[in-house]
């Protein structure tokens, strides 16, 4: 093999190489680098006839490392990683477009009020999109995500936008006269959050009377509780310009404070050091 041969392997084959290397098949580095399965198959592939040597070996359930392949991956990760912090302090990373995606929930009550604290470095667009959980399209497009959940997973960003805090809300006129908010109707947000059986847990109270009204998104279900629909156990963090101007009102001193949050998560692919950076500053409290 020829010295030209091996100084002019293409970076987007290494780059493939090593983020199946590391994330232990195709599929996740096609996930990871926003390209196909395919695409990723056919530069490791090219990668293994420019060598000579088998990378891979194929197995009917995926891919290990062969010898070499194991041999090799300490040089290209510590060779690529020495790259890209070059390039992002150096130069940074000028992205013209940053895209954001969330539930229609968090992007109205948590991140839109805080869009304008966003100071990012040149002029980026932000392009928040509402989270789809069929779009299998949203699983290959590096952006930056935020969902519910335990944090739990390999990023190159991550960071918790806010711990979470429940405890029923309602409409102030709701309690006028004396009502005991506990015999007011519920109101209830489908999903995997907290809800009145752990508020009935942790204080003692009644799980009854059962929901009547259950809701899809938080958004609708806020929209009814300041309608008078009911009593909602409701993320305190995103609900804070409703107690503020008081469209709502806290009823209880207890709080539930569950180990899920929001978190928000991104790849190199997606966004850069220093708009990252720009980013917590202004989502994360």
């Amino acid at each position: 093999m020829s010295v030209s041969q091996l100084s002019n392997l293409p970076l987007d084959w290494v780059r493939a190489f090593e983020a199946a290397a590391r994330t232990g098949s195709f599929t996740g580095a096609a996930r990871e680098t926003g390209l196909t399965q395919a695409a990723i198959s056919q530069r490791i592939g090219q990668l293994e006839a420019r060598l000579g040597v088998r990378l891979f070996i194929r197995q009917a359930r995926g891919v290990v490392l062969s010898v070499d392949g194991e041999a090799w991956l300490p040089y290209v990760s510590h060779g690529l990683t020495t790259l890209d912090q070059s390039a992002e302090e150096l130069f940074g990373i000028r992205r013209k477009t940053i895209t954001l995606s969330a539930s229609a929930s968090m992007l109205a009550h948590w991140i839109a009020p805080r869009l304008a604290e966003i100071q990012m470095p040149g002029e980026v667009q932000i392009s928040c999109q509402t989270m789809v959980l069929s779009a299998d399209s949203q699983r290959e497009t590096p952006m930056v995500r935020v969902r519910y959940g335990d944090g739990s997973g390999a990023f190159d960003y991550k960071a918790k936008l806010f711990a979470d805090a429940l405890s029923p809300v309602c409409a102030p006129r709701l309690i006028r006269g004396g009502r005991r908010w506990q015999d007011l109707p519920r109101l209830a947000v489908t999903g995997p959050r907290a809800g009145w059986q752990a508020w009935a847990t942790l204080t003692g109270d009644l799980t009854t009377p059962v929901p009547l009204l259950r809701f899809d998104t938080f958004t609708a279900a806020v929209a009814a509780a300041r309608a008078g629909a009911g009593v909602l156990m409701a993320s305190l963090p995103l609900v804070q310009a409703e107690l503020g101007n008081e469209r709502l009102l806290r009823l209880s001193d207890h709080v539930l404070r569950p180990a899920e949050s929001h978190w928000m998560t991104a790849s190199k692919q997606a966004v850069g050091k220093k708009q990252w950076a720009a980013l917590t500053a202004a989502l994360c409290i």
